[in-house]
């Protein structure tokens, strides 16, 4: 029988290793910024055209590579970083195990220059799917500038797993920011097809570090970051942790600026996570995250991080050490800057009175459109609000009991049985709208009420492509990190549909010249930064169902809070305008917007 088992030729094995190390764009810019940093560079540049398919090129000015080593750097576990098995208990540098560069070279066409800083002469290398087609003496700067252009373009099935180049662009930024987090000592620049994203001055040293590390995450979020930020320091025998953490009020309902590193390599972990939320306990409500920018040092020889591909899980040989640790520096933290470790989040009666006394007139435009809402058929009220016994309502009942809107430019002729005076309502705790109806009481929640006449407004606004806004007086500028930028750029179009006017202004800020007519006293900073969590939290839905992905997520950015008192006037525009709707019952995600308590389950709990 012939022999089955062969070696698999180099080229190959290469692909292969690919796959591990080189999932999209966003890897290779990972691994080259890492390799820059091991190389010593104090100023380093990322150009990127088309989200990383077309170009990844990195320029630094570290210490070069002599002509043989720019040949061997490509060949699969040629490193410098380790000589023997022991070193793996001391590495405090980013890659050790030569994979990298093999692996891109065998997916894409790279090109390296290369010149050591004592060296007048470098070296040019040309190398496409791991064959090397040129390699000829350079001269140019010192330090290394490698460029990948067509990733991928030996094997097309991974490239048509890529999504789009938004997506993928996040990506390559959620890269950038590590990096440049953990390293705010060293000068990032980022060119996105031909634009500067970002252009971070290196910080001062290490006995400077706090202020070089806020300067750099301002740099990379926005100014406003700055005041949002505890410091945390803690210096064990053991573990080292320092970094900032945020203020609970500036939590927010996503995922996205959590970040840990150990000996200056960003990980992942839920371990360490849970560490930090429990610092927060009785700060913050379940479902809110607060920012961290945490560091962690410990001797090497402690942790093992050869554990996964991209290194970004690790493991600690004591982690109960490390989490009690953690957990008790951003407890004193918090304590130290006077943030009450235990908030009541229901206010003393003596305090709202106290507010109310202070607080001024309502005015009518407090809640936009409110004043003015399209109003369904007065038989349809009177069904809901007969003051007769009937059998219990439930959902089809209410939707069926209710005609559909007429036209809003339509005035409805006034009828002395449709007034409030006969469609009893009140606001229960700022939240709820209680209304008498024909079988009992009707309890309704303002903010999904709400939210679902948004939305279907929003669709409508969408299909037809002309919404309406209401200018601001003066412009207003609103400042985003890049990440997010890029988000709301991709659906600008849609934006201004639902009455949101942005354009770009320049650098990383929007420019807002109107306001949709329903948030039209919001706050535009509020507005989008809640609207950008909802379309994070959209994800794949933001790419199949555009519309209503979009829809639902203005309409929650933009959906009156709890707390917010209402006249009586106005909590029977919302009601009109809510049984006007489609579906009034339910949000567009699914969540009842009412609830029923019929004549018949209110006397059995008073055993009548």
């Amino acid at each position: 029988m012939a022999d089955l088992i062969r070696l698999l030729p180099d080229h190959v094995a290469n692909q292969i290793a690919a796959g591990e190390v080189v999932q999209r764009p966003a890897s290779v810019v990972k691994e080259l910024l890492e390799n820059s940093i091991d190389a010593g560079a104090r100023e380093i540049t990322l150009v990127v055209k088309d989200a990383g398919r077309t170009l990844v090129q990195v320029a630094d000015d570290g210490k070069g590579m002599s002509p043989t080593d720019a040949r061997i750097c490509f060949e699969r576990h040629a490193t410098s970083k380790i000589r023997q098995a022991d070193d793996l208990g001391a590495i405090r540098t980013k890659g050790f195990r030569g994979e990298a560069l093999a692996s891109i070279a065998a997916i894409a066409q790279v090109e390296l220059r290369t010149r050591e800083r004592d060296q007048e002469l470098g070296t040019r290398v040309l190398i496409e799917g791991s064959r090397v087609r040129i390699q000829e003496p350079y001269a140019g700067p010192s330090g290394s500038s490698i460029s990948v252009r067509s990733l991928f373009y030996n094997t097309p099935a991974r490239r048509q797993f890529l999504k789009s180049d938004s997506v993928e662009m996040r990506h390559v930024l959620d890269e950038f920011h590590r990096v440049a987090l953990a390293h705010p000592e060293i000068g990032f620049k980022l060119v996105n097809n031909e634009r500067e994203e970002f252009n971070l001055p290196p910080g001062a040293d290490e006995a400077a570090w706090s202020a070089a590390m806020r300067q750099r995450i301002s740099g990379l979020y926005g100014r406003r970051y700055d005041e949002r930020l505890v410091l945390v320091e803690e210096d064990t025998d053991l573990v080292s942790v320092r970094g900032f953490v945020g203020k609970p009020e500036f939590a927010k309902r996503t995922r996205g600026e959590q970040f840990f590193f150990v000996n200056r390599r960003f990980i992942r972990s839920s371990y360490l996570e849970h560490a930090v939320r429990r610092a927060y306990e009785e700060l913050l409500p379940a479902d809110s995250y607060p920012g961290w920018y945490l560091f962690i040092e410990v001797d090497p020889a402690q942790i093992d991080i050869n554990i996964h591909p991209t290194k970004t899980e690790i493991k600690f040989r004591d982690d109960r050490v490390v989490y009690a640790i953690v957990h008790a520096a951003v407890r004193r933290a918090l304590g130290r800057f006077n943030i009450v470790p235990s908030l009541d989040f229901e206010p003393e009666p003596a305090l709202i009175a106290a507010s109310a006394a202070t607080a001024p007139a309502w005015r009518p435009t407090d809640l936009g459109a409110f004043t003015a809402p399209p109003r369904p058929s007065p038989e349809g009220w009177q069904k809901l609000f007969d003051m007769g016994v009937a059998s219990p309502m439930d959902e089809e009942t209410v939707a069926s009991a209710v005609q559909r809107p007429v036209a809003e430019d339509v005035v409805l002729p006034s009828r002395e049985e449709d007034s409030d005076a006969v469609r009893p309502v009140f606001q229960l705790h700022g939240r709820y709208i209680v209304a008498q109806v024909r079988s009992g009481v009707m309890v309704l929640d303002q903010q999904r009420a709400h939210e679902r006449i948004l939305y279907e407004r929003n669709l409508r606004l969408l299909a037809e492509g002309a919404g309406m806004s209401q200018t601001e007086l003066f412009p207003r500028h609103v400042e985003l990190s890049a990440a997010d930028l890029s988000l709301v750029e991709g659906v600008l179009p849609e934006l201004r549909s639902m009455g949101l006017d942005l354009e770009l202004f320049g650098g990383r800020t929007v420019q807002v010249n109107g306001m949709p007519a329903e948030a039209a006293d919001e706050d535009p900073a509020r507005l989008i930064e809640q609207l950008i969590e909802q379309l994070r939290t959209a994800g794949s839905a933001l790419r199949n169902e555009r519309h209503p992905a979009l829809a639902r997520g203005m309409a929650r950015s933009m959906a009156i809070r709890p707390g917010r008192a209402l006249s009586i006037a106005e909590m029977h525009g919302l009601i009109d305008r809510l049984f006007a709707c489609e579906q009034p019952t339910r949000t567009p995600s699914g969540r009842p917007v009412l609830i029923n308590l019929g004549l018949d389950e209110i006397n059995e709990r008073f055993e009548r």
